[in-house]
């Protein structure tokens, strides 16, 4: 006898099954107006301002198995909403993945805590906020670049450079495109998937010719990584190579967090105090980003 198929649908209908009649009513009772106010806040700097407004509409005193089943109501229409925003094959053919590794984490989560950082990811994907990018990153479709930032740059004498490149992309006028990791499916965290998912971002710009271009914000284009952690180097030197510069935002405590995990390395130089770890904001305006994807598109692949 054939077992069922299990799909992410069926999945996602799971996860809403184990919510009581009262917890399902409300959650989908808050479905819309939750996504509605999701949308409106999303082209923001606060990464997590949407996760935040759907909280307010969910209520203070939402479980996160509710949360989840709020996520599979939204990822139940996802097909049908990412297919609405026309978006090009890079990023459609990656959906399917997704959805998958989606309904893996919602039904093997219950009863667990909601980590905020894959809430916050889960609500702008679910709502098609962000897309795809890659097997490990997402790509936000509304961030805003504003000039502060750059103009601190200039202040604290990392050099004029960043602000003439950001004026003449009239970076302060676009809406940009921002790439996130997703740390829960790092298959694709190497030089390979960085270079598909600033492709997948190419691939955007150039089906929407009202973007700025990408960004991204992390603590592993900081320069001194060429040399203490050289298989990272390909992060910040391949968009540099391409065309893209970058703004030094400062350190802080998450970024030392995070440099610190996964290499005793960096761990032992940040403790000794020898390696201070500082997130730069990577910026690859439209024009050189599509030429780079064009360029790598026509070099024939290494026997």
């Amino acid at each position: 006898m054939d077992m069922p198929q299990v799909t992410p649908a069926t999945a996602f209908q799971t996860v809403l099954g184990r919510l009581s009649s009262d917890e399902r009513a409300r959650v989908e009772a808050a479905s819309r107006p939750a996504a509605e106010r999701a949308a409106q806040v999303a082209p923001h700097w606060d990464f997590e301002a949407p996760a935040k407004a759907v909280d307010a509409v969910l209520g203070g005193n939402a479980s996160d198995d509710m949360r989840r089943g709020l996520i599979a109501v939204w990822a139940l229409g996802l097909p049908e909403r990412a297919a609405a925003l026309d978006m090009p094959e890079e990023v459609m053919a990656l959906y399917p993945y997704w959805l998958e590794r989606l309904a893996e984490f919602l039904t093997g989560a219950e009863g667990a805590a909601y980590d905020p950082d894959h809430w916050a990811k889960d609500v702008r994907f679910a709502l098609a906020l962000s897309v795809p990018g890659a097997r490990s990153q997402v790509i936000d479709l509304t961030s805003p670049m504003g000039p502060g930032q750059v103009v601190r740059h200039v202040r604290e004498g990392h050099g004029v450079g960043a602000l003439v490149r950001y004026v003449a992309a009239r970076g302060w006028s676009k809406t940009w495109l921002e790439v996130h990791t997703e740390a829960r499916w790092l298959k694709d965290f190497n030089e390979d998937g960085w270079n598909r998912a600033w492709a997948t971002a190419a691939a955007i710009c150039k089906a929407r010719p009202e973007l700025g271009g990408m960004i991204g914000s992390s603590w592993f284009y900081d320069p001194p990584l060429t040399e203490i952690s050289p298989r990272l180097a390909h992060l910040r030197l391949n968009p540099l190579n391409g065309g893209a510069f970058m703004v030094h935002q400062g350190p802080g405590e998450i970024h030392t967090e995070r440099a610190a995990t996964a290499s005793p390395t960096r761990k032992r130089m940040i403790d000794s105090g020898e390696y201070v770890a500082r997130s730069w904001l990577m910026v690859w305006p439209r024009k050189p980003l599509i030429a780079w994807a064009e360029a790598r598109r026509s070099v024939p692949p290494s026997s």
